[in-house]
């Protein structure tokens, strides 16, 4: 059943929503709990409500869980540019300086996870160490790209190129394909049946279905533009940090190979882990996701020590 957008983004629970400026933009966060920063970015096309397990037993672990709406999603600011990975790294730094934190860990899935990636090398201070989900580091992505067919299974981005159709096609029939990309891009679907509703309520509050193709826009526009070989050239510089690197063994549109030389962009510790999931591994397998990330997180100083659970292969 769709529900008013508005009502899907500010879904109650053991958690408070709030509003932060940042960067020159007013951003919409979920948070609970206290303790040492874990900032949530969620990717396409998803908003904070995808990281809800995770909140609660971050904040049961110990932590400061934070989820955070994308610019252009959710109850985020819907700015008419700013969809480039540079502002999404300054984003992020500035949303965990306004929350009052010096550092926190960065968890991100797909155009979230990128922003893991861009916010170690670009605004290096902020960041305690990054787990990037679903998502390679961008040097990796591009090189990869022609490798084992990864850019057909990117064949939709390429759709999102065109002026107005891509929009009116996530909002028909109310945003149904956002529930089809979904389903397809899962390992095993189940979890849709009781997301879906949820997902395409929110894609549905104007104008979401513009601003949250407009990253993949740049993402394809920017390989022929200054902005985009400088933000190329700039990560070449390795992360400092350590990086927990989680990919689906069956996502179907970001390939396992895809990843290859990720850890070659890594001065830290450098974990891969790969779960029998699609392309959603919190959402498909939330608890062993969850008790892998608190296990992970437990080995970072100065963090609470996890009760059980594993992470890596």
């Amino acid at each position: 059943m769709i529900v008013d957008p508005e009502r899907a983004i500010g879904a109650t629970g053991p958690w408070e929503h709030r509003d932060v400026s940042a960067n020159g933009a007013r951003f919409h966060v979920v948070e609970a709990g206290a303790g040492p920063a874990v900032i949530l970015l969620h990717g396409f096309p998803l908003f904070w409500w995808t990281w809800r397990r995770q909140i609660t037993a971050l904040a049961d672990a110990g932590y400061r869980a934070i989820a955070m709406d994308l610019r252009g999603y959710g109850g985020s600011d819907h700015t008419p540019h700013g969809y480039d990975p540079v502002t999404l790294a300054a984003d992020i730094a500035g949303v965990v300086r306004s929350l009052g934190e010096e550092q926190a860990c960065i968890v991100g899935h797909g155009w979230g996870g990128l922003g893991a990636w861009s916010v170690a090398v670009l605004q290096p201070a902020v960041v305690r160490g990054i787990v990037p989900i679903s998502m390679p580091h961008p040097r990796a992505m591009r090189a990869n790209l022609l490798r084992a067919g990864q850019w057909r299974r990117l064949g939709f981005i390429a759709g999102f190129q065109v002026p107005i159709w891509p929009e009116r096609s996530l909002t028909r029939q109310d945003g149904a394909r956002v529930e089809q990309f979904l389903r397809t891009w899962s390992g095993d679907p189940a979890w849709v049946d009781e997301t879906a509703s949820h997902y395409r309520s929110a894609f549905l509050r104007w104008p979401t279905a513009h601003t949250a193709i407009e990253g993949h826009r740049w993402a394809v526009r920017s390989r022929w533009r200054t902005d985009g070989r400088r933000y190329m050239s700039a990560m070449v510089e390795p992360v400092a940090t350590d990086v927990l690197h989680v990919h689906g063994a069956d996502d179907p549109i970001v390939l396992g190979d895809s990843c290859a030389g990720s850890a070659e962009f890594v001065r830290g510790t450098y974990q891969p882990w790969t779960m029998p999931v699609g392309h959603f591994p919190h959402e498909e397998d939330p608890d062993a996701f969850t008790a892998g990330l608190l296990a992970w997180l437990a080995d970072r100083p100065g963090h609470p020590k996890a009760t059980g659970g594993t992470a890596g292969p």
